[in-house]
């Protein structure tokens, strides 16, 4: 065995042959006087140079020229963050998938703007519920008042409608205790700020001069207003909450204001160069604002992960008494092959999201490949040359009471513990951790994926808007968050003839005939030569009874009001039919896209650890966490556990597209923890320790870096706990509670448990799939030979 006081994949000698270090602890160039030989014991067994690959010999160059590499990393951020300037035009939109991005696109056909729809509850501030608007003259004032002062700006609206004009009795609820007025606020784009802004102003005036009225707003501008504003105020509450949080537990993992500081600066200039080029990729790949705050996100965590590792790998090495060139060459075999594996296992996760075939992933796909890319580059580039331009330096900076310890890099006594516990006893450990995550799970299997309505997202109070839609779904269900059909003629001709306003007036017979399902008020309104009715749906917009509206306009209203008009196209969209399509292509092609990423998963970790069993076993533990975690939120959220204490209000679904997204980030960012902790024990095993000392040993090693990198998700994405939207709740609760189930039952007692149990079997192929001779590992302990890549 090597001698305690070195690591278990250091050399005897102190310095690698011929080295030399400086006074300050930086690396002299004749550190590479070895060109390259593999000391003895490092544990990656005899390897030719060409074995040791592009990743060794990138690190080890940009330690020789660190000057050229920074400066490189540096030009490189600078050239991406200007690469949009030469290129002009409009971003790309993205396209709802189904019958409601049809309907979008021939809205856009038009070239004319679109509809925008406002509407106004009118009802009495007294508490007498008995009060009538038809016989309530107060109410009735303040009506004309509303109506007048919308028509005093010219121009400023179109199609107003109230329960003043024809058919009125349409605008008024059917209890009749409430009013509403309807109407399209005027184009053209130029003009429609100034119009929409008159508009507000006239509810404003009236609202003051009519103290006994309440007049509530609330329709397409307004509500998507409130929401754009409440996900910018989320976001930026997550961003400037997470970045010194993040910074607090890097100083705790590191102890050092220097080595705390480089995993900030790698994640920043990474972030800041995958925007620079996102920029220039959305004028042909739509990227909205909701993908970016994603991508920032996971460009901070991986960029911190792999900055992690490294950082601590050095550390470990330069306490076994290499030189800083040494252990950048020793870290860069090691820790840097586990960062461009978990890497590329991260793209390639991503890149399952395009199998959707939805336009809105294409940009997260786009953008998280483009920042997990640029840190697993800046990991082997600018990270090796800043570590070997400030030496022993790094560890300056420290933290009073924290920083030696943390600068020691020692194993974790604690985790070191449990896996020795665990490898004593790996059945009952492991069936024990197997089924209390089994049980975890069961929740998931009733889980039902529904998107939450704009009124269920908001909390009540959090705006006046989503406030005013839903006590306007009280009285007018669905007027607020209307079907919009959009009617075209296939020739090209206006759609506004007589024998399409004929048709259109039929709606009013069939919703009353629908029992309920298709309510009033009915409107219809040009926009360029198509027309754009609005019906309103019964449900709570995309619930069960919404989705069945939905389908009887679809499949039964329209057809019988047009199915008889020749040469004219119809379609559906609008705040129940975007998520319905949008949840039925989804899971549609969520088998797919598990296929694809489970399949390619097992191959890239088979290449890895030239195992087939390390990969079954990874995709294994992975689920299993996974499938916890989508127990946890079904039972919180859409059992309505936990409300109190989270500020929600259930409304008994999950959003659609959260457990394909968790499981894509999670397979792919627990990755990032499983080859690290994976590669720690197989050099272990590879130098000689037996299956059961080299999990201990390895877990104990890698267990300080995983924590503090899995602490640092955690505190991230626990705060979105604190946003106001249901959405991002369900996504922070998802994804912290996900990572600390991996980070603990899983790596903690799961792995050592498995890798126990396999023990030599872990790490060999079956005979078909090697390429070179028998692996069997000698049966007296010493170095191994890897299998032959």
């Amino acid at each position: 065995m090597l001698p305690k006081s070195k690591s278990v994949h250091s050399p005897p000698d102190s310095t690698a042959a011929g080295s030399t270090s400086t006074a300050d602890g930086s690396a002299d160039p004749a550190d590479d006087a070895d060109g390259g030989r593999l000391p003895p014991g490092s544990g990656e067994g005899t390897v030719t140079p060409e074995r040791r690959g592009v990743i060794e010999a990138v690190a080890v160059w940009s330690a020789r020229h660190r000057a050229l590499a920074i400066s490189g990393w540096l030009v490189l951020v600078v050239l991406a963050v200007l690469s949009s300037m030469p290129v002009t035009g409009d971003a790309a939109r993205a396209v709802d998938p189904g019958e409601a991005g049809r309907a979008q696109q021939l809205v856009e056909a038009q070239r004319s703007g679109d509809s925008i729809r406002e509407n106004v509850l009118i009802q009495s501030r007294a508490a007498d519920g008995d009060r009538q608007f038809a016989a309530d003259p107060e109410l009735r004032a303040a009506t004309e008042d509303l109506v007048a002062e919308l028509r005093r700006e010219p121009g400023a609206v179109r199609d107003l409608g109230s329960p003043l004009e024809g058919q009125g009795r349409r605008w008024i609820s059917r209890d009749g205790s409430s009013g509403l007025v309807t109407f399209e606020v005027a184009g053209p784009d130029d003009r429609f700020e100034k119009h929409y802004a008159a508009a507000v102003e006239a509810v404003k005036q009236v609202r003051e001069r009519h103290p006994g009225v309440r007049l509530a707003q609330a329709g397409d501008r307004s509500l998507s207003e409130a929401v754009n504003e409440g996900i910018k105020d989320d976001f930026r509450r997550a961003e400037t909450t997470s970045l010194p949080l993040t910074l607090l537990v890097l100083l705790a993992v590191f102890g050092s204001l220097i080595a705390a500081g480089i995993p900030l600066l790698l994640s920043a200039t990474t972030v800041a160069a995958a925007f620079g080029l996102l920029q220039l990729v959305s004028h042909w790949v739509p990227f909205n604002s909701a993908a970016s705050s994603i991508v920032l996100l996971i460009g901070m965590a991986v960029g911190i992960d792999y900055s992690l590792f490294s950082l601590r790998r050095v550390r470990e090495e330069r306490a076994a008494g290499h030189s800083v060139r040494e252990a950048l060459r020793i870290t860069a075999r090691t820790s840097g092959h586990a960062v461009v594996a978990s890497g590329l296992t991260v793209m390639v996760c991503m890149v399952g999201l395009l199998f959707t075939g939805v336009d809105v992933f294409k940009g997260l796909t786009a953008g998280t490949v483009l920042v997990v890319g640029l840190a697993v580059l800046g990991s082997v580039t600018v990270l090796p040359a800043l570590l070997a331009a400030l030496g022993d330096r790094v560890d300056k900076a420290r933290i009073p009471w924290l920083g030696r310890r943390r600068i020691a890099a020692q194993e974790s006594h604690f985790w070191g513990r449990v896996a020795g516990s665990v490898v004593r006893r790996p059945l009952i450990a492991g069936t024990s951790a197997a089924v209390a995550l089994l049980v975890m799970a069961l929740p998931a299997l009733g889980i039902r994926l529904q998107d939450a309505a704009v009124t269920a997202s908001l909390p009540p109070g959090a705006s006046a808007a989503v406030d005013a839609a839903t006590d306007m779904q009280e009285q007018f269900p669905g007027s607020a968050t209307a079907a919009r059909v959009v009617i075209d003629r296939t020739d090209g001709a206006s759609a506004d003839t007589p024998r399409i306003r004929e048709s259109i007036a039929e709606l009013h017979e069939q919703a009353a005939d629908s029992g309920g399902a298709l309510r009033e008020p009915i409107t219809a309104v040009p926009v360029g030569d198509a027309m754009v009715v609005r019906v309103p749906l019964a449900g709570a917009v995309t619930d069960p009874a919404a989705d069945r509206a939905l389908t009887a306009l679809r499949d039964q209203a329209l057809p019988a009001a047009f199915g008889t008009v020749e040469g004219v196209e119809y379609a559906v969209a609008g705040k129940t039919a975007m998520p319905h399509d949008f949840a039925e292509r989804v899971n549609s092609r969520t088998p797919v896209v598990f296929a694809f990423i489970l399949g390619l998963a097992f191959l890239l970790l088979m290449v890895v650890f030239r195992s087939w069993t390390i990969p079954l076993a990874s995709i294994l533990l992975n689920l299993l966490s996974i499938g916890a975690a989508y127990g946890v939120l079904a039972w919180v959220f859409q059992d309505g556990n936990l409300e109190a204490l989270l500020g929600f209000n259930s409304y008994g679904g999950v959003v659609s597209w959260l457990p394909l997204f968790m499981f894509i980030i999670l397979f792919g960012l627990s990755m990032d923890y499983h080859i690290f902790i994976l590669s720690r024990i197989r050099e272990r095993w590879l130098a000689g320790a037996g299956p059961r000392e080299a999990v201990v040993g390895g877990i104990a090693a890698s267990a300080g870096v995983v924590s503090g990198a899995a602490l640092i998700m955690i505190g991230v994405f626990s705060v979105f706990l604190t946003l106001s939207a249901i959405e991002y709740k369900m996504l922070g609760l998802g994804m912290a509670s996900a990572i600390l189930i991996d980070a603990t039952v899983v790596r903690g007692v799961l792995l050592p448990a498995v890798m126990s149990l396999l023990g030599e079997r872990a790490w060999r192929l079956p005979p078909p799939l090697r390429r070179g001779p028998g692996t069997s590992a000698p049966p007296a302990p010493g170095p191994r030979t890897p299998e032959p890549m």
